[in-house]
This record gives structure tokens, C-alpha cells and sequence, in this order.
């Protein structure tokens, strides 16, 4: 039987009875209605309108501004009364005295012991003399009063004579005695207003000693004053920053030494866009615990980190600081002068490229003069316009050779079509075959070079690979198993790297590579450690900037993990010999000029004119048969004239294989052979293009008539 359940509301009435009879049962449940929403209590309300206002902006402001004016009050009596202790005690001296004992220097400390014994000596002598001021001060007071009186009454004498009337003798002295009377009324009347204004005054005067000295926490000064962009370098803040550094050593050092901690510091002197300072740690101190603490130290310094940079000079103990003005580094240099001067030509022997500016804005030029080279960094960063700047500049030289090898495949030096020997350009493995021949025909120029008599100069070749991690990484294998890319012994590309490494720059020939992201996998070991000149943009961790410059150079303050990647585009830290690196550090921060396609382009213009024309090779073709006549002429190309030896140079880069161990006399033997003898010119022997052209015409129409 089925049961009816009626649900009743509490405070409701019934249902209505049903129309209809039923005989079950029915059961009736009462529900309670939801209860009515209960108003907040007026303290919970009290309590959140007092925390809104205790946490609004306004009241954070207000309580700053409280804490900040009460304390530069606070301060500034403090400040004032050290002041004052200095002034009339020797503590300047005592505390001078700790630091040059801290610091070791007891010439120093002996100076100063001196100089607190003379001011004793002179304050003694003060007291000495206060003993009979007293008495000295009312005999002076008693003949200056008698003097003066006298000479009053003598002009009252004057002036009874003058008027005839007796009483004009005491007029001067009845005057003087009622305008002290009026000085007295005048001082009666302002001493009580100034009793009360004076402690205001007081304190005013305080406080304002504490406003210029900031003599506030961080956190309760104004927002123009806590950021401090732009403030100025002085002793006072860099011994600040160093106590507050986190070095415990340093910090109980500075505190013993009081405000003399300044003793610690060089001269501060300009450089370039901000200033440099040397500083003497203290005896328990390490420059690397100074190293290690760079972002910290430029924010103590108000600076961003890349704004603060910390090198080791040649004195020990001693930690040397670079900081800029604030946001000087994120202005851009000016232009190179390769593009301004259009009358600037090149000497690889004794010049130096113009590179770009270093961080004191001096010019940074570097030498190539038998020097490999290596630059590094991360992608989109400048590495090929910083290479390509440097084989911009030595173009002008027209006795440099170079065959080029670009793994990127964008363009980027296709402006040297025309000026290289050879130029390959392609990222694929087939670029990578042709790349690596390259490198092993300037190996065979290279022996060649080596093999020839003592004494016999040759021109500098320049054996130039861009994305040169693109060549070590390559997979590909030769018909004997060999691969191209990697790092063992087999390697193709990286045994030709190394032999021109090994014995290159005695003989002019020169490797310089350009590489993204440093490892061992795509940069070995022996490969970076074989370059002279070694210079690095952003990388990402200092294990990479190890691999990029070297231990000695990073354990010396190179950190160019600390450059901004993309902020700091075209900024080098760079470790060579080449270049002008100041006393005591290993490497020297450089940013280079910005040179655009189409200055590069007008710049190879140049380079061109002051050549008799080179033909281009864009690949190289080792199975073919070579025609020595015909590859004569090719090297030849549009020039008048060319001197023999560059033809013996330019026909080893062409084919090695061919003509990698040709000497003078096996050129001589086939112009003669061909009736395009060479000659004598202006002291040099040189091949004439058009004897070679009329050679060549003469034997192909002797071909043609003798086949017909």
C-alpha cells in the first residue's frame, strides 16, 4: 500500500484536501524554510573598512612620508653630532689610522698617527690659553671702556666748544648709553619669540641635513629618490655598496674602518660613458667573492647588471670597476670608419681594423697580423656582421686572398663575388663537402708554402667559414667512410682546421670561423683553443663563455653570459693579443660599428677597383679534367697584368690537387709551351691576359682546323 506524503512548511497552511478519495495513508513531514540571510555584524564591517583604509595607497604614502620626515630629524641629529665629535675630538684620525692598518698600509697609518698628535697637540694648547682668557678678556674689556669713554668725552668737549654751551660735553656719552638702552628694549622684546621659535628652527635645520643625505630606509623614500637611476658615482656610495654586498668579511672590515672604508678606493676617475675605480679588498677578502656578487653590486650601485663590470687588475687583493652611466650602454655607437672615410685602405701587416669602441669609449682596432680567429654567440646577436667587418677592412689590402665558406646560405657575404677566390654559400651537407675541400686545398697551399725556399714571402690567405658549427655537426661521409663533420681523427673538416692551425700562420695562411652556441659537440676542444684572437657576444652560461674565450680570460672577469641577448647586439667580449687590452685584465669588452649590406656592398666596390679583377669560384670540382692553359686564363681574368706568383696562388686555390705543388718554373714552362712567355714589369715578373687570350684563340683554332 502506497503512502502519501504531505510536506509541510513550517508557518504555512495545509494543502487543500484532494478532490478525490484515498484511502492510504499519509504521512506529514514539516521542512523548515531557509533561514532569512543575517545582517553582517557591525564590527566585522568596522574591521574591514579599517583594514581597506590601513592598505589604500593614500595611507601607505602618508605613513612613508611620517616614518621618512621623522627619521631625517632623527638622523640629522645624529649626523650633526658626529660632525660635531669629529670636530673636537681625534676620532677622524683614530678611525683613518684602523683603516690604513686594515688595509695594510702602515706609511699610511704612520702618516696619520702624526697628524692626530699634532691636532692634540694644538687642541692642548687651546685649553692652555682659556686658562687666562678670563682675565686677559675683562683687562681688555676694562681699557677698551676707558678708551672709549675717553674719546666720548673728548668729542663732547669739541663740540661745547663749538656751540658754546657747556652741556655738549656729556651729549656723546648720553647718546651712547640710550642706544644701548635701545638695543636692551629690542632684545627683551624678541628673546621670548625667539625662545620659542628657536627649538623649531633647531630641528628644522636637522631635519634638512637629513633630507640631503637621505638619511632614510629604502623603503620610505620618495619613489624618484629609491629608484636612483642616474645617480651619480661617489666614494661614499661604492663603500656602501660593498658592506652591504653579503660578504661578512667585508662587511666587519668596513664597519671597524668606519667612514674612512673610502680608503679602499682608488681615484674615481671618467671612462668613456661612466667611471672606473680600483679597490682594495681587505685582508680575508677574495676578488671572486666580489665576482660573484655582480648583479648585487650594481643594484647597490643603482645600476642594471650589465651596467657594472668587475675585472682583475695586476695588484693584489684588488678588484677593479667599471660603471656606466645609467642607460649609456643602451645608446648606439657611430659609424665605422670604413664607411666614412672612403679613402681608408688596409695593411695587414701593420694595421688594425676598426672594429668598434670599448666600454671607456676609446676606439677598439685589432691586428690580424698571423692571427686565427674565432668569434662565438648565440643566434641574431651580430656574430657574422662583427666577422664580416673585419675581412671588410683587410679587402682593402689588395695583396689578401680569401676563400670563403658561408654555412648560412642568406647572402650575407655575397658581396664578395668578385673579390674571393672562392665563395660557397649553402647550409646543406653538399655545401659542407664543398666547404671542407676548400679548407684541405688551403692546406695544400699551406704545404706548398712551407716546401718552398727560406726567405720567399707570400700573400696572407684568409680561409674564412661562417656557421662553421654547420661543418663539425655534418653527418655526411666520404667514398672511404670518412666522415666530414665531428671531431675525431677522421675527421675531414676538423683535421684540415687543425693542420692550418698546427703551421698556417707562418706562412700567411690564416683560418677565421664564425659559430653559434659553443659545445664540444659543435666546436672541439683543440679547434677553439688553436685561435689567437677568440671573442664571444651573449652566450647563455659560463660554461659556454669557457669554451668561447678560455679559463684565463673568464677566471679574469670575461662574462659575456652576462651580455643582454638582444639588448646588447654586436657587444663583444674579446681575448687576444691583438688588441689593446688595459694593464692586468685578460680580455676587453668591445662594441662594434654596424655595418649594413649595402655599406658592405659600396666597401667591396672599393676593395674591387684596387684589384685586376679575381674570378669567383662557387664550387670546386676536384674529378674534372684541368686545361692549365685555360685555368690560366681564368685566373688572369680581366686584368692587364697579374705578377706570377699571384697566378701560382690563385691556380692552388682553384685546383690543389693540379696545381697545389706548381712552382714558377712549371708556369713558365706552359706559357712558353704556348707562346704567352711572361715578362718583366716594373721590377716583377707578370703574365699579360692578352698573350694568354691569343695563346688560347691561336691553339683552339689550330684544334678546330685540324679536325675539320
Amino acid at each position: 500500500m502506497s503512502e502519501n506524503v504531505v510536506h509541510l512548511h513550517k508557518h504555512t497552511d495545509p494543502p487543500a484536501a484532494p478532490a478525490t478519495v484515498d484511502n492510504s495513508p499519509t504521512v506529514l513531514t514539516v521542512v523548515p524554510d531557509a533561514p532569512p540571510a543575517r545582517p553582517v555584524p557591525l564590527w566585522v564591517r568596522s574591521g574591514r573598512a579599517v583594514r581597506t583604509a590601513v592598505t589604500h595607497e593614500r595611507t601607505r604614502a602618508a605613513g612613508r612620508a611620517a616614518v621618512r620626515h621623522g627619521l631625517y630629524t632623527f638622523n640629522g641629529g645624529r649626523i650633526v653630532a658626529r660632525r660635531a665629535w669629529d670636530g673636537r675630538t681625534g676620532s677622524r684620525y683614530e678611525r683613518m689610522i684602523r683603516a690604513a692598518e686594515a688595509a695594510g698600509n702602515l706609511e699610511a697609518a704612520e702618516e696619520w698617527e702624526e697628524r692626530l698628535q699634532r691636532f692634540r697637540a694644538a687642541r692642548h694648547h687651546r685649553r692652555m690659553d682659556l686658562l687666562h682668557s678670563p682675565v686677559d678678556a675683562a683687562k681688555g674689556v676694562a681699557v677698551g671702556a676707558g678708551m672709549s669713554v675717553g674719546v666720548l668725552v673728548a668729542l663732547g668737549i669739541v663740540m661745547a666748544l663749538n656751540s658754546g654751551q657747556a652741556g655738549d660735553v656729556i651729549t656723546p656719552l648720553s647718546a651712547t648709553i640710550e642706544f644701548i638702552a635701545l638695543l636692551i628694549r629690542i632684545v627683551q622684546v624678541v628673546w621670548g619669540p625667539a625662545v620659542t621659535i628657536g627649538p623649531f628652527l633647531a630641528l628644522l635645520a636637522l631635519w634638512s641635513v637629513g633630507r640631503k643625505q637621505h638619511a632614510a630606509p629604502q623603503w620610505a623614500l620618495p619613489a624618484n629618490v629609491r629608484s636612483g637611476e642616474g645617480e651619480p658615482i661617489t666614494p661614499s656610495i661604492v663603500v656602501k655598496a660593498l658592506r652591504d654586498l653579503g660578504v661578512p668579511a667585508l662587511a666587519r672590515a668596513i664597519k671597524e674602518m668606519g667612514d674612512a672604508g673610502a680608503s679602499m678606493l682608488g681615484p674615481i676617475t671618467i671612462a668613456g660613458c661612466g667611471v672606473e675605480v680600483d679597490v682594495t679588498l681587505p685582508s680575508g677578502v677574495s676578488t671572486n667573492e666580489v665576482q660573484g656578487k655582480r648583479r648585487k653590486l650594481a643594484e647597490n650601485l643603482t645600476r642594471h647588471e650589465h651596467e657594472v663590470f668587475i675585472t682583475i687588475p695586476q695588484a693584489a687583493r684588488t678588484v677593479r670597476l667599471w660603471v656606466a652611466d645609467s642607460g649609456a650602454l643602451d645608446e648606439p655607437i657611430g659609424p665605422s670608419p670604413l664607411v666614412t672615410d672612403e679613402t681608408l685602405t688596409a695593411d695587414y701587416a701593420k694595421g688594425r681594423a676598426p672594429w668598434g669602441q670599448d666600454l671607456r669609449g676609446d676606439a677598439a682596432a685589432l691586428s690580424l697580423y698571423q692571427r686565427h680567429l674565432l668569434i662565438t654567440g648565440l643566434s641574431n646577436q651580430g656574430k657574422t656582421v662583427a666577422l664580416r667587418s673585419l675581412a671588410l677592412w683587410l679587402s682593402l689590402d689588395r695583396s689578401v686572398q680569401f676563400l670563403m665558406g658561408d654555412l648560412k646560405g642568406v647572402g650575407d657575404w655575397a658581396m664578395f663575388d668578385g673579390l674571393a677566390t672562392t665563395l660557397i654559400q649553402g647550409p646543406t651537407d653538399e655545401h659542407v663537402i664543398q666547404v671542407t675541400e676548400m679548407v684541405e686545398g688551403a692546406v695544400d697551399e699551406m704545404n706548398r708554402r712551407i716546401q718552398a725556399p727560406p726567405g720567399t714571402t707570400f700573400p696572407p690567405l684568409i680561409v674564412l667559414v661562417d656557421e662553421a658549427q654547420v661543418a663539425f655537426m655534418c653527418p655526411a661521409k666520404d667514398a672511404d667512410k670518412r666522415p666530414y663533420g665531428g671531431s675525431k681523427a677522421n675527421s675531414r673538416y676538423f683535421m684540415a682546421v687543425r693542420k692550418i692551425h698546427n703551421q698556417g700562420r707562418a706562412v700567411n695562411v690564416l683560418m677565421w670561423q664564425g659559430t653559434q652556441d659553443p659545445t664540444n659537440e659543435n666546436l672541439p676542444k683543440l679547434v677553439r683553443e688553436g685561435a689567437h684572437t677568440r671573442a664571444s657576444l651573449a652566450l647563455g652560461t659560463e660554461s659556454q663563455a669557457r669554451m668561447a674565450l678560455g679559463d684565463k680570460a673568464v677566471d679574469g672577469g670575461a662574462a659575456p653570459n652576462l651580455l643582454r641577448p638582444g639588448l646588447d647586439r654586436g657587444t663583444l667580449v674579446v681575448a687576444s693579443d691583438g688588441i689593446t687590452i688595459p694593464a692586468g685584465q685578460s680580455s676587453i669588452t668591445v662594441r662594434t660599428h654596424y655595418i649594413d649590406d649595402d655599406a658592405a656592398t659600396a666597401i667591396t666596390d672599393r676593395a674591387k677597383a684596387l684589384r685586376d679583377g679575381v674570378t669567383t669560384l662557387h664550387a670546386i670540382d676536384r674529378d674534372a679534367d684541368h686545361d692549365p692553359l685555360a685555368d690560366i686564363a681564368g685566373v688572369v681574368g680581366d686584368a692587364a697584368r697579374v705578377r706570377t706568383k699571384d697566378v701560382l696562388a690563385r691556380l692552388a686555390a682553384r685546383n690543389a690537387d693540379a696545381y697545389g705543388g706548381w712552382s714558377f718554373i712549371d708556369l713558365k714552362r706552359v706559357l712558353d709551351d704556348a707562346g704567352a712567355e711572361p715578362y718583366k714589369s716594373d721590377g716583377v715578373m707578370v703574365v699579360a691576359r692578352d698573350r694568354v687570350a691569343r695563346a688560347l684563340a691561336n691553339r683552339d683554332s689550330d684544334g678546330s682546323a685540324s679536325t675539320d
